[in-house]
């Protein structure tokens, strides 16, 4: 998908041994050893760990398959890309869901996340297109077309467009439910400790290897982001939390020596300009996560903070510019709890 969202590095997962002899939880009869699954969804890499008797690798990847067929843009004959065609299409219960739950969070945002802005990306250069020599005309154009209530499901199960050149980008949101639907196969199976990470959104559960909560890295926002420059910004510790981060300094390019980010404003059309440098979101699910990590990082700081405050359940982690040059970091109250480091919460 063409948003990137912040990679993170996993303290104690992936170097250990995949399959480490370990007891589930609750669990004596059985030999349960922890099973670490990789691979590539949405031209971005998958890791899941978890617990369990045998592989679920074949079953996993059967239904990230079933998943891409619904919502991968980039697969000439998936559900999104037959929607964006206007083409008849039966709609599954993978694009339905995603799609009611991106048109919640529009309208609880103001139209902040608009999942409409497709031709903006690929105008831009962060779609399927390399970016042209965009033009304020150019965008006034590609607005008359894009909005969240330009589009609908009907009562039949049916998209409904008001204009037949409005086309969808789930890229903001369907990673973060990738990784709710993996969650769920695992649960099924009785699976009680696992983490999914799907190109960088996270979905904990349980405990690992050393019978700790997972823990996770949030990467300082750095323009050099080589492996030698990599730097944590702190560290998490979620036992059964979801996580998203959206971040403008990975995914840009710089052109007549100014830097545009992916991350779009629906109402300007333009790439975001703010202080915010990476918003990272936990919640009950991911697909929340990664929808209102988006959000934070169109509105800005200010109204972040204002609108993270009405949204109950919902734990926030910002870094952004100081007017002097340095940076900052802003979380909501009772983060303190996801420390790795309890002792040391002044993270510099």
């Amino acid at each position: 998908m063409q948003r990137q969202s912040v990679l993170f590095i996993f303290f104690l997962l992936f170097l250990l041994p995949g399959l480490t002899s370990c007891k589930q939880k609750g669990e004596n009869k059985k030999d349960y050893r922890y099973f670490h699954e990789q691979g590539e969804i949405f031209h971005t890499a998958y890791h899941i760990k978890y617990t369990y008797d045998r592989s679920l690798g074949e079953e996993i990847v059967d239904e990230l398959h079933r998943f891409e067929v619904s919502l991968n843009p980039f697969m000439e004959n998936s559900i999104i890309s037959k929607v964006n065609r206007n083409e008849p299409v039966q709609l599954d219960s993978f694009f339905i869901t995603v799609f009611n739950k991106a048109e919640e969070v529009s309208g609880v945002s103001d139209g902040k996340f608009d999942i409409t802005v497709s031709p903006l990306i690929n105008a831009w250069g962060f779609g399927f297109d390399n970016p042209d020599n965009v033009t304020p005309e150019t965008i006034d154009s590609l607005k008359e077309f894009v909005g969240y209530r330009k589009i609908s499901i009907d009562a039949k199960g049916n998209i409904v467009k008001t204009d037949p050149r409005v086309q969808l980008n789930m890229s903001a949101i369907a990673k973060g439910y990738s990784c709710d639907v993996i969650a769920r196969l695992l649960q099924r199976h009785g699976i009680e400790n696992y983490l999914v990470e799907i190109g960088g959104e996270i979905v904990a559960k349980g405990i690992n290897e050393k019978g700790e909560c997972w823990r996770i890295g949030i990467d300082k926002p750095t323009d050099d982001q080589t492996p030698a420059s990599q730097e944590l910004q702190t560290v998490l510790l979620l036992c059964d939390k979801s996580m998203a981060t959206s971040g403008n300094y990975r995914n840009y390019y710089i052109k007549d020596g100014k830097k545009y980010a992916h991350t779009i404003d629906p109402y300007t059309g333009y790439p975001s300009e703010n202080e915010m440098l990476s918003a990272t979101v936990l919640a009950d699910d991911c697909m929340t996560a990664d929808a209102y990590a988006t959000v934070f990082m169109v509105a800005g700081l200010n109204e972040s903070v204002k609108l993270a405050r009405t949204l109950p359940g919902l734990h926030y982690f910002f870094i952004y510019a100081k007017a002097d040059g340095t940076t900052g970091v802003a979380y909501s109250d009772g983060f303190e709890e996801f420390f790795a480091d309890k002792l040391d919460i002044l993270i510099q």
